[in-house]
């Protein structure tokens, strides 16, 4: 996960990135989180030659946001670079969270 904190205006674009470790043989990853109100189908990840996925949203600074990765519409994953992680209220797993 990289931060680029804009100088005109209070945004920070985040770049997300699931390695092919981490998404397998998987289509289609779409990341799901508070930025986007946890919409499956809002941001999904662009895949790339090596089979790994990323995306760029730009976030507002000053604040945390919980997120997961979803693979193939079935499958939820944390960040492994995630700023922190905290529980979720659903299951006994935990959120990814980036704060910027």
């Amino acid at each position: 996960m990289k931060k680029q904190y804009l100088k005109t205006k209070p945004v920070c674009k985040v770049s997300f990135a699931l390695p092919k470790e981490a998404a397998g043989n998987a289509k289609n990853v779409s990341i799901v989180g508070d930025f986007n109100n946890w919409n499956k189908k809002k941001h999904k990840m662009k895949k790339l030659k090596n089979g790994s996925f990323t995306s760029v949203i730009d976030l507002d600074v000053g604040t945390e946001y919980q997120f997961r990765y979803l693979i193939d519409g079935k499958a939820w994953i944390n960040d492994s670079n995630a700023d922190k992680y905290v529980p979720t209220e659903y299951t006994d797993a935990e959120n990814s969270v980036v704060v910027v």
